[in-house]
């Protein structure tokens, strides 16, 4: 976490926005008393991890992968 008083935030302001978006925690302070978190309104999408679901599906239904009826029509 980086805290900064607001004279310092003033005249910063992009470059916490900027470190903020990069995934820096920062506080706005005022007497060093942390008043604001500046946080990026979408956090973004995490970093896809391959393997992370190992063993939470349980079973696949034997038709799966099979159209179903009303669908034929289609292809």
């Amino acid at each position: 976490m980086k805290q900064y008083n607001i004279a310092e935030a003033k005249s910063h302001f992009s470059e916490l926005v900027k470190l903020a978006l990069m995934g820096e925690e920062i506080v706005i302070a005022k007497d060093n008393k942390p008043l604001v978190r500046l946080s990026p309104v979408n956090k973004g999408k995490k970093e896809r991890l391959p393997g992370s679901a190992k063993g939470q599906i349980l079973s696949v239904s034997p038709d799966f992968d099979e159209l179903p009826a009303d669908f034929k029509e289609y292809v």
